[in-house]
């Protein structure tokens, strides 16, 4: 009833197909955003991301199913660490990459990667996917399949299919229905309140000034300087900054009404082409119903500016909006006190060779025990008055 199609482009299937099975609360998996790395080389062979994108179409040729994948030659990107598990067939002679990759480039955000968009037949496409994706890693001959970042329910499907489950831990805000930030702050402890209080008093304090601005009205000048400050703080932490001016320009022109940029100001001087007035800036991905923070950088050091721009006013944002969550970003158990609580996040596995299949499925059992431990325990240190210690409900 269904045939299959390995893409080397997302170009190869329609915006309007690709997107109606995507939603709208995944930016990261929108056609612009995916064709954007692609176009500007933010992918493909000089990074180790090969497109091989799955699209399943119906008996009449109609796309009902897809998922962004790629042929990955490195784990750089990922954020679901596996560098042992290479370093452990390296030791053993043998080829850990290449290997297939189900996510969304350089973006640690939760959700479907199954796209169905509304179909009442998800769990039915969900497996013929599922099956065509680890067809293909055998056909290809990889060392394994890894599906990143997928929602409960997928892992759960993924996990019928034969992948094994991994379980991390991220820490995200949920909307209350808060009606201000003052009204977030009011459920907060006494002691927490009087931090986040003093901190963006700090802020105010310096002089510096925020300016949330949405993608489509960021000018080029401004676009070039967010993406100095994006080259600068993979230069200050040793990384790889991966993603191109072109990339965000046209992001900017294609997907603009989901994209959020914080700027914070500082000095009397508005001469934009050279920094001089613009010291830091945050870039954050919105959906329907979720915020995605994702880039940062600094041109000067200001007390709690990072803070600021990186949680308050995505917080800010979030309440005025009415949106439902906020994911800041991975790791980062500072962000608890903030009001972020850890939140269960799961990816699936599928391992060629049964000599690593076993010991690999071995450690990710023990690790799903360490880590609800893990959780258990930052749920302790949450700032929120009232909290049962159970990790946060996830929609």
């Amino acid at each position: 009833m269904f045939q299959l199609s390995v893409l080397d482009s997302i170009d190869q299937v329609p915006a309007s197909a690709w997107n109606a099975l995507a939603g709208d609360d995944l930016p990261h998996l929108r056609h612009e955003f995916l064709a954007a790395m692609e176009h500007h080389g933010c992918v493909g062979e000089r990074f180790g991301w090969l497109p091989r994108h799955l699209l399943l179409r119906d008996e009449a040729g109609s796309a009902v199913a897809a998922a962004p994948c790629y042929l990955k030659f490195n784990s750089y990107g990922e954020f679901v660490f596996d560098w042992a598990w290479a370093d452990a067939y390296q030791r053993a002679g043998e080829r850990y990459y290449p290997k297939l990759v189900v996510a969304s480039p350089y973006t640690p955000a939760t959700g479907l990667r199954i796209l169905t968009g509304d179909s009442p037949r998800r769990a039915e496409l969900a497996a013929v996917l599922i099956q065509g994706s680890v067809k293909l890693a055998e056909r290809l001959g990889v060392s394994g399949l890894h599906w990143l970042f997928a929602d409960e329910t997928e892992t759960r499907w993924l996990r019928e299919q034969g992948l094994m489950r991994r379980l991390g831990c991220q820490f995200h805000w949920f909307n209350d229905g808060y009606g201000s930030f003052d009204d977030l702050l009011g459920a907060f402890s006494a002691e927490k309140r009087k931090k986040v209080k003093r901190e963006r008093r700090r802020v105010v304090e310096s002089g510096v000034r925020l300016r949330r601005v949405p993608g489509q009205k960021v000018t080029d000048a401004e676009w070039r300087i967010f993406h100095r400050l994006y080259e600068d703080t993979f230069d200050k932490r040793g990384g790889l900054p991966t993603l191109s001016l072109g990339f965000f320009r046209e992001i900017g022109r294609t997907m603009g009404e989901q994209l959020l940029l914080v700027f914070a100001e500082h000095g009397p001087d508005r001469d934009a082409e050279q920094g001089g007035r613009i010291v830091a800036a945050a870039f954050c991905l919105q959906g329907r119903h979720s915020l995605y923070g994702r880039h940062w950088g600094c041109f000067k050091d200001f007390h709690s500016l990072h803070f600021e721009a990186c949680y308050y006013q995505g917080l800010e944002h979030c309440i005025e909006q009415g949106l439902e969550r906020f994911e800041p970003g991975a790791q980062g158990e500072h962000k608890v006190a903030r009001g972020f609580l850890p939140t269960h996040t799961w990816s699936a596995h599928w391992i060629a060779d049964p000599r690593f299949r076993r010991p690999i499925g071995a450690f990710l059992e023990n690790e799903i025990d360490a880590m609800e431990e893990y959780i258990a325990e930052m749920n302790t240190h949450s700032p929120f008055k009232r909290h049962d210690g159970a990790p946060p409900e996830q929609s």
